[in-house]
């Protein structure tokens, strides 16, 4: 499920460090954010140019492939914080205690290493298309204007290790829960149920969200 989760805080380290690295996606995700309304500008001003001009924008295509990248990559370390991706809870919701903390932890584990090989995997492409020697550091561009491409390429790596991060002090808090028997673990995102989902929505539409 999406949006349907809240995190708790305390005065440990693991807090102390979940919110540093929720200010830092944040950011990201404002950055994503960003990057959707220059999509949008450059549309204007391409669907402008030629109706008022005859001339759109040079290289619309390639702005939009440096832009997809941030678009796509920036928020998902956010969206895992606040449980904010699409998943089935129909299973994962009927279970409670240290056994639901247990297949948390067991599923966070399996997306680190997912996100690892990813990080590996994404830095060797952008690594491949970076080089100090060459024009604007760039071995390839975009075919219509000629943009470098490793700045959309560099951003996959960043955004994927800061998600590492994220679940790395997700399993932290996950194998805490599952040591004290904790029933409500800081630093990670605790299904809500119906009822609450429908008040905090409501609190966030009357503007007193807190």
């Amino acid at each position: 499920m999406a949006g349907a989760a809240s995190v708790l805080s305390d005065d440990s380290l693991l807090s102390h460090l979940d919110r540093s690295l929720y200010r830092l996606e944040r950011l990201l995700a404002l950055l994503s954010g960003l990057a959707v309304f220059s999509l949008m500008v450059l549309a204007v001003f391409s669907v402008g140019g030629r109706n008022f001009f005859s001339q759109p924008l040079p290289g619309y295509v390639d702005w939009i492939e440096q832009i997809m990248p941030l678009i796509a990559f920036m928020g998902v370390a956010y969206a895992q914080r606040d449980g904010g991706h699409i998943r089935m809870d129909i299973v994962v919701g009927l279970l409670r205690g240290r056994v639901l903390w247990l297949v948390e932890f067991l599923t966070t584990i399996a997306i680190l290493v997912l996100m690892l090989l990813m990080v590996w995997g994404s830095w060797a492409h952008f690594d491949r298309s970076f080089d100090w020697a060459a024009p604007l550091w760039s071995r390839d561009s975009t075919i219509d204007i000629g943009l470098p491409i490793w700045p959309a390429k560099i951003l996959a790596p960043i955004a994927f290790s800061v998600l590492s991060l994220r679940l790395m002090l997700q399993l932290w808090a996950y194998g805490r829960a599952i040591v004290s028997g904790a029933e409500n673990p800081v630093a990670v995102p605790l299904i809500e149920d119906v009822a609450t989902q429908a008040a905090r929505e409501a609190a966030h539409l009357s503007g007193h969200d807190d």
